[in-house]
């Protein structure tokens, strides 16, 4: 065997090894029991979450949906100088949560350790639920106020606070979104058994 042919297989073999997982979407996002039963593993994170921290199954998976489109290892996109260039990423969201390296890192400082992955399903709605804990102790927001809860994830809970959100005609259409996908989403939950 040739050494360039040797090279070629030991480079595959390597290759495989590092081969991330599959983090495409769900086919229906639509339907929150198509999303569940193709991918069992979200709803054992999303219901653990849901007794861990009280946050409603249907907010999560909305707030997921509207932040990641289900896509494990979503980022924002690049931002080009000259329209051409890239220079960076428009944030440093990363994962189903979408995420800031800063949160993340005090979240994973208090509670998911270092060895959490915000492309990992149960480790980005842990997180999720810990944030909107937070939220609801700094700012009063209920867990279950799908709507207010997504604009203080949105902005942040001090730019919540400072009411940054009221001025983004877009993201109050947003929030608005949100929620309602949250009801179609447990409505649809209900209708196949799984809430």
């Amino acid at each position: 065997m040739s050494s360039f042919f040797r090279a070629l297989v030991l480079l595959a073999a390597l290759g495989s090894c590092g081969a991330r997982g599959d983090f495409s979407a769900p086919r229906n996002l639509d339907d929150a029991c198509s999303i569940v039963s193709e991918r069992p593993e979200y709803l054992r994170a999303f219901k653990r979450v849901e007794r861990k921290y009280g946050v409603p199954v249907p907010s999560l998976m909305a707030i997921i949906y509207q932040e990641s489109k289900f896509i494990g290892d979503n980022r924002p996109p690049h931002r080009y100088a000259l329209g051409i260039i890239p220079i960076g990423r428009q944030s440093s969201a990363v994962g189903y949560s979408q995420a800031l390296d800063g949160t993340w890192e005090e979240y994973q400082d208090e509670v998911g350790g270092r060895r959490a992955r915000r492309e990992d399903i149960n480790d980005a709605t842990d997180f999720m639920g810990w944030y909107m804990v937070q939220t609801v102790e700094e700012t009063g927001v209920p867990i279950y106020d799908t709507r207010n809860q997504y604009l203080a994830y949105h902005d942040g809970r001090s730019g919540y606070l400072r009411g940054t959100w009221k001025s983004k005609s877009w993201l109050i259409r947003i929030a608005g979104e949100v929620e309602a996908r949250a009801v179609s989403y447990d409505t649809q939950l209900r209708s196949c058994g799984k809430r």
